[in-house]
């Protein structure tokens, strides 16, 4: 019985460890083959990079920068810009969309793997050291984060980093105004870092000064402005925490002219000449010419005000401000020369009028007293007294004819309007001195004007650039 129930114990095992055998090699040769088709070179890569950044970050301090108590750290930097504008002039700033880029080494990075560079998410800027910089004459800058933050990191085995993100930039634009709207200005760009030093950290070009800064063809969206062009370099600023390196940019903008001749000048030069029209007219048209003064006058008074709109409250004149001066007062001038014709108009009618024929109807008064008792006058008709044979009768002939023909200021004092006429319609000296001076005097002046402005164009981009 023991013997049997032996038996039959080992051939239950053997049994179990057939099937056993039998379930595990199938299990496994599927398995081998499932896997063979499947790229072994991505799979290592993962691993492997994923192995190497754990152990780069392994003890990694992110507060300390590269080279501290050793050497200095260089951040090279190059800007790409996507977009240049708008320019504010009230609020003296200006827009503008850049790919700004840094690069520096980090020898706590350096890795060897099978790729030489190793572009990462922007999930590892966190985790590393990166350069605080800033903008000086930043008022507002935006980091664009859609659909993802806009930043590239890459990472080459020797430890250099290339950090690379995505920003628009408000910034500040000092402008100088005395030639509007004949100005050019230098925008700045300035950046640098916050906190470091520039026995810490220090700035360089990537490029060099000529290639580091570039501009898209179209990326001007400028409505009022020319990009002529830009200056690269470097400035060391002192504070009372250290000396600090500061990377500049100045773009060179030059204004154009052409809206403010269309909505501004132009209609200038057209008022002066409408007021230079009044020399033209009769000095009797009162109410012509008066209307001629006071509408002139006022539309320069509005095309000052709408002309000021569009600037900042600064405390000294334009260039525009001096041509709508003298314009303002080519037209007021207008108005005083009229009022000045027109009042001696007035006292021209009143001698040549009624004192003129008081003093004729004076003399011919006396005149005629001295006749025989025979005439007499009547309203300054001379009467003859003829006596008729019958003493009783009397007949008075009207001997006015004789009369005016012997005293021919009389038909003066019979028709005092045509007198009126003769007075008013003579031209007047003024007249005809303004119609000559003002046109020339406002010629001269536009030809100043305009040298003087347009000749200080080079000059006005010399000062920038040394700026």
């Amino acid at each position: 019985m023991a013997a049997t129930l032996w038996k039959r114990t080992s051939l239950d095992s053997g049994m179990w460890i057939s099937l056993l055998l039998l379930n595990i090699f199938p299990q496994s040769s599927a398995v081998v083959g499932h896997r063979e088709p499947l790229p072994d070179d991505s799979k290592d890569n993962i691993t492997i990079f994923t192995r190497i950044l754990d152990r780069l970050l392994d003890g990694y301090d992110n507060r300390l920068r590269p080279g501290l108590g050793e050497s200095v750290t260089e951040v090279r930097t190059n800007i790409y810009v996507t977009s240049f504008g708008p320019v504010s002039d009230t609020d003296m700033e200006y827009t503008i969309d850049v790919f700004f880029r840094q690069s520096w080494r980090d020898e706590r990075l350096k890795f060897d793997g099978p790729m030489q560079v190793l572009p990462l998410n922007n999930l590892l800027a966190s985790k590393i050291w990166t350069p605080d910089t800033f903008f000086h004459n930043g008022k507002k800058s935006v980091a664009h984060n859609m659909t993802t933050p806009n930043k590239l990191l890459r990472l080459v085995d020797n430890g250099t980093l290339l950090y690379t993100m995505r920003l628009t930039i408000h910034a500040e634009c000092p402008m100088h105004l005395e030639d509007f709207p004949m100005d050019a200005h230098a925008c700045p760009l300035k950046f640098g870092s916050y906190a470091y030093t520039n026995n810490e950290v220090i700035y360089l070009w990537t490029q060099g000064d000529e290639r580091s800064v570039a501009v898209a063809e179209d990326g001007s969206r400028l409505n009022q402005y020319d990009l002529l062009g830009h200056v690269i370099g470097k400035e060391t600023i002192s504070s009372s925490t250290g000396e600090y390196v500061v990377m500049t940019t100045y773009f060179h903008l030059k204004r154009k002219i052409g809206y403010f001749v269309i909505q501004t000048y132009l209609p200038c030069i057209m008022t002066v000449i409408l007021s230079q029209v009044s020399f033209w007219l009769n000095r009797e048209s009162v109410p012509a010419r008066t209307v001629f003064g006071v509408t002139t006058v006022l539309t320069m008074t509005t095309l000052s005000i709408s002309a000021r709109n569009s600037l900042p409250k600064v405390a000294y004149a334009t260039a525009m401000d001096w041509f709508m001066a003298v314009c303002y007062a080519f037209v007021f001038s207008a108005l005083i020369e009229f009022a000045t014709v027109n009042y001696f108009t007035k006292r021209s009618w009143a001698w040549d009028g009624k004192k003129e024929g008081m003093e004729i109807r004076r003399r011919e008064s006396a005149t005629l007293s001295k006749k025989s008792n025979n005439t007499f006058n009547i309203v300054g008709t001379t009467y003859a007294l003829n006596v008729a044979k019958d003493h009783g009768l009397t007949t008075i002939a009207k001997s006015a004819a004789p009369a005016a023909a012997k005293h021919p200021y009389l038909h003066k004092l019979d028709d005092p309007y045509m007198e009126a006429k003769k007075s008013y319609n003579r031209v007047s000296k003024v007249d005809k001195i303004s119609r000559i001076i003002f046109p020339v005097l406002f010629f001269i002046f536009n030809l100043v004007y305009w040298a003087t402005y347009v000749n200080r164009k080079p000059a006005i981009m010399k000062s920038n650039n040394q700026n």
